[in-house]
């Protein structure tokens, strides 16, 4: 159900009376303007934004451009005004016109939604370390507390405000940082239980730790693999436990693969291969490696009846939030992470052990122990058969359903590229949601590297990077493609990239998903609030990219259909230079056709299951 400002005048979700005790002092305080760049995190204070009387938002796409803008009109009004963004990189963007703010005595207020404490430096995404990010550059930092609804509380945060605005109108005039971590939910729904049912409050119960044992147990290498008494250890593990699997995320190691294809086949588990973790298309069908866990995961019937036993988990944390789900509900099963770092890629906080080694060796030194198993003990019950026979219901139950739409679908673009895409190509994929369709959609076996920005998970320089890669490509005498799959935002955010194309004559195939704004945002609950949707998360341009991409010396072709899309990119891989193609998408329609193809597959599934019965 849709809510409105009116059924949202005594916010469920204490976050809300905070950030708009926040909001409204530094409208007291003298603000009355503020710059604001998209992004999820930042929701609750964008939210509270919109809200207030007396405070004009201006939206801006680019950080850095946002930050530029707030500058001139700080310098014009000669009074502060308060800049927003999203945390990760976006925040980074703004220091260029933090700077100048510093130098030219600007006064600036700004604020960067930041991860809580309990997901920072475990490798949760988009999260970089915010604390102090301008260094001298501002007059003055503060990681502000976590929101809460107490007395205390707002006093704290409405004294804070005036504060910020009072230090950042003081002369010498500058800019001052406040760091705002939110958890989740974002959006005014009621806050969850912050506690566990009191049954489930002793330590015996969580996670299924021994008695006296540490919630997380760390083992360091020997070497380059693991000590001998912890891979004896870890085998009996997976002797015991039948019904386990093996998840990797994105890494970039091509050694990795056939290493964990032995360790699967060893075991008799499904191996769960993010689309970045260059295991999916290695170039090897084993039928171990599992591609469409994104979607069979969101049927019920299913994560209800493949409970497993044991995890194993190697690099970092996949991007499928099905995936995640099913890690929580299944949180009390044994959770293993190797991470060969040295690290702590680990935001679930579910690890029961995490293992700082090399992962191959890790998979070398285990299939060698595991290799002593005895006939009796390989003959598991179907439990990877469960796993792949889902597999396989899915995939034919999203191809059949993709082929009755008769728009174009910004999922298609990944199975149309398994197909056209040549053996030995680089395919480069923007965050939000081309990845998030690379991880259901793309199912090719072949040898196909997948990258993407996946350290901070920003929108920021995609463009550049993928030229990049065209750039190494060319240094190495390869002459196997590289094309990116990006949104139009990511697009807009780095368009000056494409210069690079042009003054170094770099090959470069782009498919431009134009849904003219911020797709990702009608699949999350910030879609829920119609009345600043548009505005702060939907952020529609209405331009026309073909003018940009020729100005750079690059083709640009809109297509229309399938048949097209498969003629454009034939003729762009072959021809070389830079070659855009857009597929021009609707973002309200685009998370039905997502949704029928869930249900789809929760069909497919639940037909299996009776017919089993």
């Amino acid at each position: 159900m849709t809510r409105t400002a009116s059924d949202r005048s005594t916010p469920p979700n204490p976050l809300y009376a905070y950030v708009g005790a926040f909001v409204s002092e530094l409208r007291r305080a003298g603000i009355a303007h503020v710059v604001i760049c998209p992004g999820s995190r930042s929701t609750p204070l964008a939210l509270a934004c919109a809200e207030e009387k007396g405070l004009r938002v201006w939206m801006h796409l680019d950080e850095r451009a946002a930050a530029f803008f707030a500058l001139g009109m700080a310098k014009r009004l000669a009074s502060p005004v308060a800049l927003l963004c999203t945390s990760g990189t976006a925040a980074a963007n703004f220091f260029p016109a933090i700077i100048e703010a510093k130098l030219t005595r600007v006064p600036l207020v700004v604020l960067t939604a930041d991860r809580p404490h309990e997901l920072r430096d475990c490798g949760a995404p988009q999260t970089i370390d915010q604390n102090r990010l301008y260094g001298v550059y501002v007059k003055w930092f503060m990681d502000v507390a976590l929101p809460e609804a107490t007395t205390t509380a707002l006093r704290y945060i409405r004294t804070l405000a005036n504060r910020a605005v009072a230090l950042a109108r003081a002369r010498p005039a500058g800019p001052v940082h406040l760091n705002l971590p939110f958890r989740e939910p974002l959006t005014p729904e009621p806050q969850p239980q912050l506690l566990p049912p009191a049954t489930e409050r002793e330590p015996l119960a969580w996670a299924g730790r021994a008695e006296q044992a540490p919630y997380v147990r760390v083992t360091e290498a020997e070497g380059a693999g693991l000590p001998t008494a912890t891979v004896a250890r870890l085998a009996a593990l997976l002797r015991q436990y039948r019904r386990g699997l093996i998840i990797v995320g994105p890494q970039s190691e091509p050694r990795l693969a056939p290493a964990l294809q032995r360790l699967a086949e060893r075991c008799g588990y499904p191996l769960l291969a993010d689309p970045l973790s260059q295991v999916r298309s290695s170039g090897q069908s084993t039928g171990l490696v599992l591609r469409s866990y994104d979607a069979f995961l969101r049927s019920e019937r299913f994560v209800a009846s493949a409970a497993p036993d044991l995890v194993l988990r190697f690099g970092a944390i996949p991007t499928s939030k099905p995936l995640l789900l099913y890690l929580q509900r299944y949180g009390d099963r044994p959770l293993l992470v190797v991470d060969g770092a040295g690290g702590w890629e680990e935001p679930t906080q579910l690890a029961g052990e995490m293992l700082h080694a090399d992962p191959v060796a890790v998979c070398e030194q285990l299939v060698e122990a595991l290799a002593e198993t005895s006939d009796a003990e390989e003959h598991h019950e179907p439990w990877l058969e469960r796993w792949q026979q889902a597999e396989r219901l899915t995939q034919q139950a999203l191809r059949r359903t993709m082929e009755t739409f008769s728009q174009l679908f910004e999922g298609r673009v990944f199975s149309e590229l398994a197909e056209l895409l040549p053996d030995g190509s680089t395919l480069y994929v923007g965050n939000s949601m081309p990845v998030r369709d690379l991880d259901t959609f793309f199912w090719s076996e072949r040898p196909i590297r997948c990258l993407g920005n996946r350290g901070a998970n920003g929108i920021d320089g995609v463009l550049s990077s993928a030229l990049g890669v065209s750039a190494a490509q060319q240094a190495l005498a390869d002459p196997a493609p590289v094309v990116l799959v990006i949104g139009d935002l990511a697009f807009l955010h780095d368009l000056n990239g494409l210069i690079a194309a042009h003054l170094h004559q770099l090959p470069l195939l782009v498919i431009l998903i134009n849904n003219d704004g911020g797709g990702i945002f009608s699949f999350l609950p910030q879609a829920a609030y119609p009345e600043h949707f548009e505005q702060l998360f939907g952020t529609p341009t209405g331009l026309n990219f073909a003018p940009a991409v020729e100005m750079y010396r690059g083709r640009f072709r809109r297509i229309s259909s399938w048949e097209e899309f498969r003629s454009a990119c034939r003729e762009g891989l072959s021809q070389g230079g830079l070659q855009v193609i857009e597929v021009v998408t609707e973002r309200v329609s685009n998370v039905e056709l997502h949704r029928q193809l869930w249900r789809a597959v929760d069909q497919a599934l639940c037909r299996e299951a009776s017919e089993e019965v």
